[in-house]
């Protein structure tokens, strides 16, 4: 399985020819660095939540419009996006089957952020080995505590640096791909993650370093 990082929390997954996107937000569109057309064989969507950093409205449509991609999501994301023409297939809890891909979907709580109410959100195991928390360190994610690879939310208004580190080491997992950094500059992003990888590898964990557009791994 490949996966591959398109800025901020934007992830494409790959494997035998199929593939699925993990939402595309604003921070991987607005610089002109990424563009939908990338997208073009993409066969599912799925939007963890509607917070525009990870739900890009105008590019989606662009998306879907290229191949005809499924948009699997929340109730919460299907009514804000009936609105713009756009139809989404609704799972919020349990296994799903597409192709070669075995999701399991979990409702999970949005960290707390200033001012707002809490989006209805949703993590996602793929594949029984890599683990989507979404924008969420919540408790029911800890009987996945062991999982081969979690995307890990580095940077956030609603973080910081310890609060990474424990649930990191909470969850244990084998290996970590860092997300939700897009609101870095690219020369502060590449020293987040000089202070973050020496650290987990300390403890067993292998942390990737996908600091541009585009940069991937197999696993």
């Amino acid at each position: 399985m490949r996966i591959t990082k398109y800025i901020h929390s934007c992830l494409l997954f790959e494997l035998d020819g199929q593939q699925i996107l993990f939402d595309p937000g604003k921070f991987s569109f607005i610089e002109g660095l990424v563009h939908p057309e990338v997208f073009k064989d993409v066969s599912v969507i799925i939007i963890t939540h509607n917070h525009p950093d990870h739900l890009d409205v105008t590019a989606l449509q662009k998306i879907v419009a290229l191949r005809q991609a499924i948009i699997i999501s929340n109730r919460e994301v299907a009514t804000e996006l009936k609105a713009h023409g756009l139809t989404v297939q609704i799972h919020e809890e349990g296994r799903l089957d597409l192709g070669v891909f075995q999701l399991l979907a979990l409702p999970v709580q949005h960290e707390a952020i200033f001012d707002s109410l809490l989006s209805q959100m949703t993590a996602w195991l793929v594949n029984g080995k890599v683990l989507n928390p979404a924008d969420s360190f919540a408790n029911n994610l800890l009987p996945f505590a062991g999982v081969e690879m979690l995307l890990l939310p580095v940077t956030a208004p609603f973080l910081t640096e310890l609060v990474v580190a424990d649930f990191a080491l909470k969850m244990r997992p084998r290996q970590i791909l860092p997300v939700h950094d897009g609101y870095l500059k690219p020369f502060f992003i590449q020293q987040r993650y000089e202070n973050y990888g020496p650290y987990f590898e300390k403890h067993g964990i292998v942390f990737h370093r996908l600091a541009e557009p585009g940069d991937a791994i197999r696993r």
